[in-house]
């Protein structure tokens, strides 16, 4: 009885996956068409939202959250919504804000990257011992790695929440590592806030301070260094105990 509960939840809940992401491309493909033909512009339709939102009074947190959950499952520059945040809410309350909306739209892009598509990965790589170990290396140590990966603006976060729910790291893992996302979301909702207007971020001119875009430049490359060190490690060790020096598949 508990088999088939968890069957049809299961199923329930790759219906409601494959359904949100039907809608999400079914909602944006009028915009692509009209990128087609009349030039649109997703950054300049993010800054006209941000400055609706910042006519919301009280709400405007819900909305500007949502916003963020949307932008970061449909692919959109989640950079401008960033930066806007520090406009519209200031560093301490826009930093909440985007941490809190991030967060959730990268559980629900790991979400439908996980269910949606994991079995057609699981099928391809399932002859090939090398990426088994990679995914096997991510399934260890998956929260350190992904910390890492979170340090680093080297790894587009967007995909990377896909990307991600395609290995086997466990859901609680992906939650904890994505907290590396923190200093980053701060750095840029605080240069964000040195724009003064909206419209200077619909110009596509992006505020600056040295030492914060410098201090992002370290960080960003130390932790691109380390997960590649790191992930090469335990991918190896991982390969090693999959295929013995025999050369015979365990």
């Amino acid at each position: 009885m508990n088999s088939l509960l968890r069957l049809r939840s299961h199923r329930f809940l790759r219906m409601i996956l494959l359904m949100t992401t039907a809608a999400i491309a079914f909602s944006a493909a009028p915009a692509l068409a009209q990128e087609s033909t009349s030039g649109f512009s997703p950054q300049a339709w993010l800054v006209e939202a941000l400055d609706w939102i910042n006519s919301l009074g009280i709400v405007a947190p819900l909305v500007f959250i949502a916003l963020y959950i949307v932008t970061t499952v449909a692919f959109l520059p989640a950079s401008v919504v960033t930066l806007g945040a520090g406009v519209v809410f200031g560093v301490v309350k826009g930093s909440i804000f985007v941490f809190v909306g991030a967060m959730l739209g990268a559980t629900a892009a790991f979400l439908v990257g996980r269910y949606v598509a994991r079995g057609w990965v699981s099928k391809k790589i399932a002859d090939s011992e090398r990426f088994k170990a990679i995914d096997e290396a991510i399934a260890r140590e998956g929260r350190k790695i992904i910390f890492l990966l979170r340090l680093s603006p080297a790894f587009p976060f967007n995909l990377l929440n896909y990307a991600l729910g395609l290995t086997k790291v466990s859901l609680t893992d992906y939650v904890l590592g994505t907290l590396g996302i923190l200093p980053g979301t701060i750095m840029y909702v605080y240069l964000g806030s040195l724009a003064g207007n909206l419209a200077t971020l619909g110009a596509g001119e992006a505020p600056s301070n040295p030492a914060v875009v410098w201090a992002i430049r370290v960080i960003g490359f130390v932790a691109t260094v380390a997960v590649t060190v790191y992930v090469t490690r335990v991918a190896r060790k991982a390969l090693k105990d999959a295929v013995p020096e025999n050369g015979e598949i365990a």
